[in-house]
């Protein structure tokens, strides 16, 4: 008895059952493809180093995930302008057409002043008239609540529809692009602060090489100088010049020097480029002889286009010691007086004469005037950053207040070094521990030497 052929009622009892498995086989699979193609998404965003790399698979993976037939990534600039450089699309010519005519686009056409919302309406518009009668979707790229670009996704296939599952998914892309563009910012910016930093750095090395790294010995007196920037390039400038320098030995160290004392008004790089232009100047007109005032004129004068056009001025106090008669002579650009402590009386004086700022009048006229100093006599040069510096309590340090200071330090007898030293660690103490100062401080202490009284016989 030979088999029988299956009946009509056996084929659909199994039919049905097979269908359902095979579609349900059908949506693991998606699903897995899917999730496969999101991984390689994620793994890309935080492999790739190159945010160009990055940005050429967003089309192409899109496309795959949602099966449409092409995919257009624009992205924008931190400033809103098209990133031309950055225009990516899947393979297909008609993502290619619609590239060339993105490229084409001047800003004007994208209504960017407008605001992300028209200026993402604009751009919807020029897709969908270039791309003609297809299924479209687009979507913003968004990061930190800024528009950073738009992806669009179309499929010219008439049975093809958006579901809210395919929406989410380019939601998805469009998010991790957003944070592959925000990253590539972030790492601009830093890369950017880094070079800021290394030539601060460069500048703060140039200058601390044009200040003096060590003061010079002058036959009888005792030097000390500091100087403390508000920032790694300064507006502060103090020096000891010889005014013959071809001398040598002893009678370089008894020889007329000019101790200067000026600050740039402003910090950072600009002060300091200016303040060693001076340096320069200056120190051409010490080589002259000429007298404190006539130096601080030329001076002066030498200098007013160049602080013209940085709109800043300088003060100056330019001071000239003559060893052998302890003879100190001096003019004043406006700079903060120098003070000097009488080992006779224990009392603090301000030294200073009439003159303005550098760069502020060209044809300015300045007063000399000039002091006898004494044995154990203490003389302060300082800068404005010292007074000025602001306490916890928002009061500042004041000229009242150093001269109380270097009253008390000159009477304990200590030299110059040590007056230097103690003056910073009232000045540290008075703004608080940790805090910086808001401007650059220099001081310098000279303090001529008490000299050695022998026993009457």
């Amino acid at each position: 008895m030979g088999a029988q052929p299956p009946t009509h009622r056996s084929v659909s009892a199994i039919t049905p059952a097979a269908s359902l498995r095979q579609l349900i086989d059908s949506l693991n699979r998606e699903q897995r493809r899917n999730q496969e193609l999101l991984a390689s998404l994620g793994f890309a965003l935080r492999s790739f180093t190159n945010l160009s790399r990055f940005l050429e698979l967003v089309p192409l993976l899109t496309c795959r995930l949602v099966e449409a037939e092409g995919a257009i990534l624009l992205t924008l600039r931190s400033d809103g302008s098209l990133w031309r450089e950055q225009l990516h699309g899947s393979a297909s010519s008609r993502c290619a057409e619609l590239l060339r005519m993105l490229a084409g686009l001047q800003d004007k056409d994208l209504d960017r002043e407008a605001g992300d919302e028209l200026m993402a309406s604009r751009l919807d518009q020029l897709v969908r008239r270039q791309l003609g009668d297809v299924q479209l979707f687009g979507t913003s790229v968004v990061a930190k609540n800024r528009q950073r670009g738009r992806l669009y996704v179309f499929s010219s296939d008439p049975q093809y529809s958006w579901s809210e599952v395919r929406r989410r998914h380019v939601q998805l892309v469009a998010d991790q692009t957003a944070v592959a563009i925000e990253n590539e910012l972030l790492l601009e910016q830093m890369r950017q602060h880094q070079r800021v930093d290394q030539q601060l750095s460069i500048g703060g090395e140039i200058q601390a090489q044009l200040l003096p790294d060590r003061c010079p010995v002058i036959e009888g007196v005792e030097l000390a100088a500091r100087c403390r920037p508000a920032f790694q390039v300064g507006g502060d400038y103090y020096d000891f010049i010889p005014t013959k320098p071809q001398l040598t030995g002893k009678r370089r160290e008894q020889g007329r020097w000019a101790l200067v004392m000026g600050d740039v008004m402003g910090k950072g790089i600009p002060a300091g480029l200016l303040m060693t232009l001076l340096r320069g100047m200056l120190r051409a007109e010490v080589l002259t002889g000429l007298a404190p005032d006539q130096i601080l004129h030329d001076l002066n004068q030498l200098a007013q286009e160049d602080l013209a056009h940085s709109n800043r001025f300088v003060t100056l106090f330019y001071s000239e010691y003559d060893p052998r008669t302890r003879l100190l002579r001096f003019s004043n650009a406006a700079h903060n007086p120098p003070l000097i402590w009488r080992r006779q009386g224990h009392s603090v004086e301000r030294l200073d004469a009439p003159g303005l700022l550098i760069g502020l009048q060209a044809d300015a006229d300045y007063g000399c005037e000039q002091v006898q100093l004494e044995p154990g006599d203490v003389l302060l040069f300082y800068t404005d950053g010292v007074t000025e510096a602001s306490g916890i309590g928002g009061d500042r340090f004041d000229e009242e207040r150093l001269m109380r200071a270097l009253l008390a330090i000159c009477k304990l007898g200590v030299g110059a070094q040590e007056i230097l030293d103690q003056l910073f660690a009232r000045l540290d103490r008075f703004v608080g521990a940790g805090r910086q100062l808001e401007d650059d401080a220099s001081v310098v202490v000279l303090k001529v030497k008490e000299e050695v009284v022998l026993p009457s016989l």
